[in-house]
């Protein structure tokens, strides 16, 4: 007969390998749990999200000479994951318009009226949705997503419409 030690050691490792098991369905609902309760969050804070957006994207100075004039909203909304940190983030394509600031050497410029599409970044912090106004330039919220792939994965692939 095996000493009691030998015995212990295989019942804990099983117990472990158990736990383990079960846990990975447990963690798989809670985390769509917190998905839902974030996406549901995010579409009714979204007008006053959109609003801190641009107000400080606008006071951020970039691009530099240039003053943000207009910023408008795609409908859909992307989710995603970091990778590390579990942190969710909301990427919405936006269209962004600008004006020459007086002296900021950009003046002369023909391009700065085209319209630029970007998009904007939102993530959940401490449990509440917020934005630092940051714009990816030239990138869709699914590029966005792609380009930083070593950190961050997609999430709940159906959309969520405004």
């Amino acid at each position: 007969m095996a000493p009691w030690w030998v015995v212990a050691i295989a019942a804990s490792l099983l117990v472990s390998l158990i736990v383990a098991v079960a846990w990975r369905p447990v963690r798989a609902r809670l985390r769509e749990n917190e998905l839902a309760r974030a996406r549901k969050d995010f579409h009714r804070q979204r007008e006053h999200l959109e609003a801190r957006f641009l107000r400080l994207a606008a006071v951020s100075g970039k691009p530099r000479g240039l003053e943000w004039v207009r910023c408008d909203f795609d409908d859909d909304v992307i989710y995603a994951r970091h990778r590390q940190s579990g942190e969710l983030s909301a990427f919405v394509s936006v269209t962004i318009g600008f004006e020459a600031v007086e002296g900021g050497g950009m003046e002369d410029v023909e391009a700065v009226g085209n319209l630029r599409a970007a998009t904007a970044v939102f993530r959940v912090e401490r449990g509440n949705w917020s934005t630092d106004g940051r714009a990816l330039f030239n990138l869709n919220p699914t590029e966005a997503i792609a380009y930083y792939q070593d950190n961050l994965e997609l999430v709940g692939q159906e959309f969520a419409h405004h």
